[in-house]
């Protein structure tokens, strides 16, 4: 009879420790708290951004992948201007696109960092994964910065590494 309260003792306290995988990448952040149209939209000037993103790497041979969690940024570089954030949407490997972040323009408050996370677990994107970001911004201002940090930890070894993102025409 101690031998099974033991086993069963065990077995919940090996449940209650059982960590719960929860894929933040789908909604990081309440996105609808940032939503906001801007007043002066037709006066905004307009850009797109390209930003790699690697949810796998390969290891060893192209048969053996390690994933990866991706911290993906979006900066405002700026001191007093709020830049607008109009999509955010992430593509996989072979270029389908997999989701979009948000359905309203979001803003990005003066000096201000907006993260979105890819889960370790998440591996859709695959080897070649990429955001397209669409923006806008006050005539004369910076334009916005966007990188992603992609770590991963294994015992005492750790990957880490960075990309920015590129302006498109």
């Amino acid at each position: 009879m101690k031998t099974l309260l033991r086993i069963l003792l065990l077995a919940l306290l090996f449940q209650a420790c059982e960590e719960k995988v929860q894929m933040s990448s789908i909604s990081p952040v309440n996105w609808e708290k940032r939503a906001m149209e801007p007043k002066d939209r037709d006066s905004l000037a307009t850009g797109r951004t390209y930003l790699s993103v690697y949810s796998q790497i390969y290891s060893q041979t192209d048969q053996k992948t390690h994933n990866l969690t991706a911290t993906v940024s979006m900066h405002n570089t700026n001191h007093r201007d709020t830049i607008y954030i109009n999509k955010a949407e992430y593509f996989d490997t072979d270029g389908n696109s997999i989701r979009t972040y948000f359905e309203k323009t979001i803003f990005v408050a003066p000096m201000a960092t907006v993260q979105i996370i890819i889960d370790e677990e998440d591996k859709s994107g695959g080897t070649g994964a990429n955001f397209i970001f669409e923006w806008m911004i006050k005539p004369g201002s910076n334009e916005p910065f966007f990188e992603a940090v992609m770590i991963s930890t294994s015992g005492q070894q750790g990957l880490s590494f960075k990309t920015e993102g590129k302006s498109l025409k």
